[in-house]
C-alpha cells in the first residue's frame, strides 16, 4: 500500500492510500478551521457552521444531502475540533464519486437558510445543555479552560450559549469566507477507490479556489491552576493535566509511553492501585493529547465525595513512584501497546484517511509506519524515567474537581505532597 500526495497550484491537498481486499472507501475534506481559530466573539461558530453545511446547499436540501448517501447504503458525518473541521462519507468503491461530490458541495456551497439557522440554534443549544448535563464531559471542557485560560485552546468547542444565540447569517458566511481556503483543506481517500479519478473530481471541485493569506494561531500558554465546582452528584469528577510536548516534537512519543505506563490499561499502575488494590474508583484513566504547539497529559478519575481527598493524594504518591521506580517490563509493555494500536487502527480506512489527512496537516507528508515504529522503539526506559521525574518538578499542573467536592484537597496541597 502507498500513499500518494498531490497538492494543486492553489494549495489545496490530495492525499489517498488504496486498500487491497475492501469493497468500500473512507472520503473526506479536512479544514484547518477549529475552535483554536476563532476570535473570542466568534466562539462555537466553527461548530456551528460544521453544523449548517448539512442544511441545505445551492444544489440539495438537506433532506437530499441524507439522502444521496444514504441511498446509496454509506453514512455521512462531521465533527469539529480545536484545530480542524472534518466532513467524511463511508461508501462502497462505485460510490466514491458521488460521496465526493457531496462532500464538496457541503463544504463549498451552504446557502444559510434563516429559518434553518434558527433551527440549528436549538439544536446546537440543546447539544450545549447535554454536555454540561453530563459530568464526565464538561469536566474536560473546564480543565481546558484552566490549563489555558483567556486563549483560544482554552475555550469550548461548542461556544457559550449566550454566544450561540447571537451568531448571524453574516457570521457564518464570513468565517468560512476567511477560513475555508483551498489552501488549508485536504481531502484524503482510503480503501478501494480509483484514484484518478477522484483527482480529476477534485480539481474540478476545488482547483479554482483562491489562496489566501496565511493566518498566524495565537500561540497557546499553559497557565495551570485550579478549579472547584461543588455540586450534588453521584460522583466528584477529578482531571489533573500536566504540559507536556506538542506533535512537532518527537517527545511526545515519551509523554505517551509514560500516559500508558501510569494509567493506559487494566495494567497500568493507577488503574492497579486506586482501583484494583484499593476500590476508591471505578473508573480512572491517563493519556496524552497533542497540538500544533502544545499538549497534555491528563489523569481523570471519578470517585465518591468522601474519597476524593485519598484518591487525589494517592495519584500524587503514583506521580513521583513512577519517577523513582518505573521499569524496563513497564516502558516495553506500553511501547507494544502503542504500536499494536496504531496498527490496528490502520485496518480501519476511516482511521486510515483521517490520520494521513492530521499527518499532511502537520508535516506536510504522510510518515511511513516504519518511522513510526521507530519513533515509538526510540522511547528508552531512561528517556520515561526523565520525563516522569520533570513532570513532577517542572510544572504546575492544572486540576478540575467538579461534584460533592467539599472534602477535594487544593492545588497547593497536591503540589507541596509532590514536592515533598
Amino acid at each position: 500500500m502507498t500513499v500518494k500526495l498531490h497538492e494543486f497550484p492553489n494549495g489545496f491537498r490530495v492525499v489517498a492510500e488504496e486498500m487491497p481486499g475492501l469493497n468500500s472507501a473512507s472520503i473526506g475534506i479536512w479544514v484547518s478551521a477549529g475552535g483554536r481559530h476563532e476570535r473570542l466573539e466568534q466562539n462555537g461558530i466553527a461548530h456551528f457552521l460544521e453544523h449548517m453545511a448539512f442544511k441545505g446547499t445551492k444544489r440539495r436540501s438537506a433532506l437530499q444531502i441524507a439522502e444521496a448517501i444514504e441511498d446509496v447504503g454509506g453514512y455521512i458525518n462531521a465533527y469539529t475540533s480545536r484545530e480542524m473541521t472534518a466532513y467524511y462519507a463511508r461508501v462502497l468503491e462505485d460510490d466514491v464519486a458521488l460521496a465526493l461530490d457531496v462532500l464538496g458541495d457541503i463544504a463549498l456551497n451552504p446557502v444559510f437558510d434563516e429559518n434553518e439557522i434558527e433551527t440549528e440554534r436549538g439544536v446546537i443549544l440543546q447539544e450545549i445543555g447535554q454536555a454540561q448535563d453530563t459530568p464526565d464531559d464538561v469536566v474536560f471542557d473546564w480543565l481546558q479552560e484552566v490549563a489555558y485560560p483567556e486563549q483560544p485552546m482554552g475555550r469550548t468547542i461548542l461556544g457559550p450559549s449566550e454566544r450561540v444565540r447571537t451568531f448571524s447569517k453574516g457570521d457564518l458566511k464570513n468565517f468560512a469566507s476567511e477560513h475555508y481556503r483551498p489552501e488549508r483543506m485536504i481531502l484524503s481517500v482510503a480503501g478501494a477507490f480509483d484514484y484518478d479519478r477522484v483527482l480529476v473530481m477534485a480539481e474540478q471541485l476545488f482547483g479554482g479556489l483562491e489562496r489566501g493569506q496565511t493566518d498566524l494561531l495565537v500561540p497557546a500558554r499553559f497557565a495551570g491552576g485550579e478549579r472547584h465546582e461543588v455540586k450534588s452528584l453521584e460522583q466528584v469528577h477529578f482531571a489533573l493535566a500536566f504540559e507536556t510536548p506538542g506533535y512537532m516534537d518527537d517527545a511526545v512519543y515519551t509523554a505517551q509511553v509514560y500516559s500508558s505506563v501510569l494509567g493506559g490499561g487494566m495494567s497500568s499502575r493507577l488503574f492497579q492501585e486506586i482501583r484494583e488494590r484499593r476500590g476508591l474508583c471505578y473508573s480512572i484513566f491517563a493519556q496524552t493529547g497533542a497540538y500544533a504547539d502544545t499538549g497534555m497529559t491528563t489523569i481523570y478519575a471519578g470517585t465518591s465525595g468522601e474519597q476524593i481527598g485519598d484518591l487525589a493524594r494517592i495519584t500524587i504518591d503514583e506521580l513521583k513512584r513512577a519517577a523513582d521506580d518505573l521499569n524496563e517490563a513497564e516502558v516495553e509493555r506500553a511501547r507494544v501497546q502503542m504500536k499494536a494500536g496504531m496498527l490496528m487502527g490502520l485496518e480501519s480506512p476511516s482511521a486510515r484517511a483521517e490520520r494521513m489527512a492530521r499527518l499532511v496537516e502537520i508535516w506536510g507528508r504522510v510518515p511511513g509506519v516504519d518511522e513510526v515504529v521507530q519513533k515509538i522503539e526510540a522511547v528508552t526506559h531512561s528517556s520515561v524515567r526523565e520525563f516522569a521525574t520533570g513532570l513532577i518538578e517542572d510544572t504546575r499542573p492544572a486540576m478540575m474537581v467538579y461534584g460533592p467536592a467539599e472534602a477535594a484537597p487544593r492545588l497547593d496541597d497536591l503540589t507541596g505532597r509532590m514536592a515533598a
